[in-house]
């Protein structure tokens, strides 16, 4: 009987780890991890090489009969003696929840100068979502983002699950993780394209810190079409708007766009690095006002997206960096799926474009042609 309510089998985005990642694109220096000291272990140390310090409040097997609200406001207390954080973060875990922890009358007992953006979560939600909008709503209501852009981050953060659940991971009660198409197979195949004078469409559609690795593609895909002698037949779309998104996401597409002058014209910008939800409609108008007549789209980050009638006529050429995006991609129509494996670990503390395995491809292989 059980198993009849079971929706998804393979295992999903923690909530709790959404909410610190949300709390990094707050610029928050410390993040305080209320409960156990292995919850969440592996962000939180991916994390800190992205610059914001994880600490924890370690509760044991003691704290979970007797509570951890005195260890809470020690740790509160601790943290902004030894950093001095001009913003500081608590996120609740499992463990806080099921023993009814108040993480804001330990907050305000603390009496801190920083602000505080508390976060009352668990690991419990099916959408990771929720640990996002939590952060957001506890910084809507410490003053640090407007009502303006709380409310622009909740329809992308509701248009982000329709994606994931129409096209994506949570699309199918189990998806078999795969690594996708042989990079050196189709980098040929975008070669033989080129040479054959054919028109290409190079979308970049990243999801925030990840566009560091996905945006060498469209550097990669610019070189050697320019060494063939027909960069003209390439177009760049890229959601790399500066002016949208939290402060952290602003300065990555500031980032790339610096690393990008000198080497490549992005042609058509699609939106934020946070919309890539919404940037598939964009994609669909410019394709139908202006590139009808393409052959093929090489489109990177968040290919699913990317609505299929915008593509259609085309051959299509996708990198993800979900091992369990591969089938639902190929179950739209894309002809060739590609993984950038370990893609997230890469992109975390870098301020400069890192090249990715498909890029590398396609420029040894040019080099060889």
């Amino acid at each position: 009987m059980q198993q009849k309510n079971l929706s998804i089998m393979h295992p999903r985005p923690s909530s709790i780890v959404a909410a610190l990642y949300t709390l990094r694109d707050l610029n928050v220096e410390v993040a305080i991890l209320h409960g156990p000291p292995g919850c969440s272990f592996k962000h939180a140390r991916l994390l800190e090489e992205d610059g914001i310090r994880v600490v924890t409040t370690a509760l044991d097997e003691n704290g979970f009969v007797f509570g951890g609200h005195d260890r809470l406001v020690d740790m509160l207390q601790k943290v902004e003696e030894r950093f001095s954080p001009k913003r500081i973060g608590v996120v609740g875990t499992c463990v806080s929840m099921i023993i009814g922890e108040e993480l804001h009358e330990a907050v305000m007992e603390a009496n801190l100068d920083a602000p505080v953006i508390e976060v009352e979560v668990h690991a419990g939600y099916n959408d990771n979502t929720k640990g996002v909008l939590f952060a957001l709503e506890s910084a809507l209501d410490v003053g640090i983002i407007d009502r303006q852009e709380f409310e622009r981050q909740q329809h992308l953060l509701n248009e982000a699950t329709n994606v994931e659940k129409k096209y994506g991971a949570a699309s199918k009660e189990y998806l078999e993780p795969s690594r996708g198409d042989v990079k050196y197979t189709v980098a040929k195949r975008v070669i033989e394209m080129l040479k054959e004078g054919k028109k290409g469409i190079c979308i970049l559609n990243a999801k925030k810190e990840t566009a560091y690795m996905f945006a060498d593609i469209t550097l990669a895909l610019q070189e050697v079409a320019e060494n063939l002698g027909v960069e003209d037949n390439i177009v760049n779309f890229a959601n790399l708007d500066t002016e949208l998104g939290l402060p952290r996401v602003r300065q990555h597409a500031e980032h790339i766009l610096a690393d990008m002058d000198d080497n490549v014209k992005i042609d058509e910008i699609i939106g934020g690095l946070d919309e890539y939800p919404i940037a598939g409609q964009q994609v669909r108008q410019l394709i139908e006002a202006k590139y009808r007549d393409f052959d093929f789209a090489v489109i990177s980050g968040v290919p699913h997206a990317i609505p299929m009638e915008a593509l259609e006529g085309m051959e299509l050429i996708s990198i993800t960096n979900g091992p369990r995006q591969v089938h639902p991609l190929k179950d739209m129509g894309h002809e060739h799926v590609l993984v950038e494996i370990d893609l997230h670990p890469k992109t975390l503390g870098v301020t400069n474009i890192v090249e990715s395995e498909f890029g590398a491809t396609l420029r040894q292989l040019a080099r060889e042609e």
